[in-house]
């Protein structure tokens, strides 16, 4: 979608001067959001960037449509809003996030988000400013690595404010909808900001949206 649209929006400190010298407006209510021409997977801030040193991090700049088809190409799917909330909590209920309710344990980092003051300032105690690797940070007892922090990740559900009081086994969500779940936080989100690095939070966007913070991560049915 960002190649059909010519754009995808990006954090405004990974641009160079360059680029950001050609951008004229902003998101009203996030002005760190930039709308950035030429802004794809393989080019995450745009035209002068490129990804020949990121092979192993998360792709970015995908939409919903964009994450659906992959999955298609690839015989899987995306997970549904329970399956992947399940995944994150290593099938445990009420856990904060996949390895506990402490977001440190032992003042350790489990996870890519911001440290410092949003938006002024990222100390990157984690390491990162932005993306990090698929393999950083510890596995979930379940086996994987950065379900919550690094990049959001589409599910399959469409969104809707309220979930059902009916106790359900794997449920879908609502049959249509405007908006597409996302779920697992970003490296952008702190907790004075966006606490949605919980395996419980949850957010949304049109199925069309990219961002450089967005991506999906694949699903399969047992066979």
């Amino acid at each position: 979608m960002a190649e059909k649209f010519g754009d995808s929006f990006v954090l405004d400190f990974l641009l160079s001067d360059e680029v950001k010298a050609t951008i004229t407006q902003a998101v009203a209510a996030a002005p760190w959001w930039l709308p950035v021409k030429g802004a794809d997977w393989r080019h995450p801030e745009g035209k002068d960037s490129n990804i020949s040193e990121r092979m192993d991090h998360p792709v970015i700049h995908v939409s919903w449509n964009d994450a659906v088809a992959y999955c298609k190409w690839k015989g899987m799917r995306l997970p549904t809003e329970a399956e992947w909330e399940y995944a994150c909590r290593s099938g445990l209920p009420d856990r904060l996030f996949p390895w506990g309710n402490k977001q440190m344990p032992q003042n350790k980092h489990y996870m890519n988000i911001w440290q410092g003051t949003f938006p002024d300032n990222n100390t990157k105690e984690d390491g990162y400013a932005s993306t990090a690797p698929v393999d950083a940070f510890p596995s979930t007892a379940f086996g994987l690595k950065n379900i919550v922090g690094n990049v959001w990740e589409w599910t399959s559900d469409w969104w809707t404010t309220q979930h059902s009081p009916e106790e359900k086994t794997n449920p879908k969500g609502p049959k249509s909808g405007k908006d597409k779940v996302k779920k697992g936080g970003s490296f952008m989100c702190h907790k004075s900001y966006c606490y949605r690095f919980r395996c419980a939070a949850r957010s949304q966007n049109t199925p069309d949206t990219s961002a450089g913070n967005l991506g999906f991560r694949c699903a399969a049915s047992k066979s």
